[in-house]
């Protein structure tokens, strides 16, 4: 499976993204700490980077996030929003938003190995799609391990969960009560029909 190995803080400065939206809130880099002027950039050189944004911020490589546009572009709604839903909907990040991982590269680890259930059947694709009523719960098994440990309890850290999830007080166990909406997706800036020119040329 293809892997971006890029630097997290290096990657973030050049698409312009804050390093929190990667779930790293204190990654920083020194390169170009002048920040050097630079030509401006032609409409395609803007259009690329939003699509390679997104695509970084999710860890999702280019056949699959295609495949997500084409099925945008065959809904009813917006092609830009139903985009971002549907990326949004994914597992690994749903097991993210609920606080389950630190960031979505761990939760897309984690979910890889089997560490979640969804509606009590073991999921292990991180590109699964979510809807609404599903209910991801960590896997008794998988309970003991010292990364779902540190969750609950009086020390377990604080969790901003989006409104269209539900996650329960002290227990590894949240539910997707709808399905999200654009403005739903707000930690980061994106420009989504930059994304949808480029495709549409």
């Amino acid at each position: 499976m293809a892997k971006n190995m890029q630097p997290i803080a290096k990657r973030c400065k050049a698409l312009g993204i804050s390093p929190a939206a990667m779930g790293y809130g204190k990654k920083t880099t020194e390169r170009n700490p002048g920040g050097q002027m630079r030509k401006k950039k032609s409409e395609y050189a803007l259009q690329l980077q939003e699509k390679q944004k997104v695509k970084f911020v999710y860890g999702i490589m280019e056949k699959q996030f295609r495949m997500y546009y084409e099925k945008a572009a065959r809904s009813q709604g917006k092609t830009g929003e139903e985009l971002l839903v549907l990326i949004e909907r994914r597992l690994d990040n749903v097991v993210y938003r609920l606080g389950f991982a630190m960031t979505r590269r761990q939760a897309r680890q984690l979910v890889n190995h089997a560490h979640f259930t969804v509606n009590g059947k073991k999921v292990n694709i991180p590109s699964y799609l979510v809807k609404p009523g599903d209910v991801i719960e960590v896997r008794d098994t998988s309970r003991t391990s010292p990364i779902f440990k540190r969750l609950t309890g009086e020390d377990a850290p604080m969790v901003l969960v989006p409104q269209w999830l539900e996650r329960e007080k002290n227990a590894l166990k949240g539910t997707v009560s709808r399905l999200p909406v654009r403005e739903d997706i707000n930690d980061m800036p994106i420009e989504e029909h930059l994304i949808v020119e480029l495709y549409s040329k």
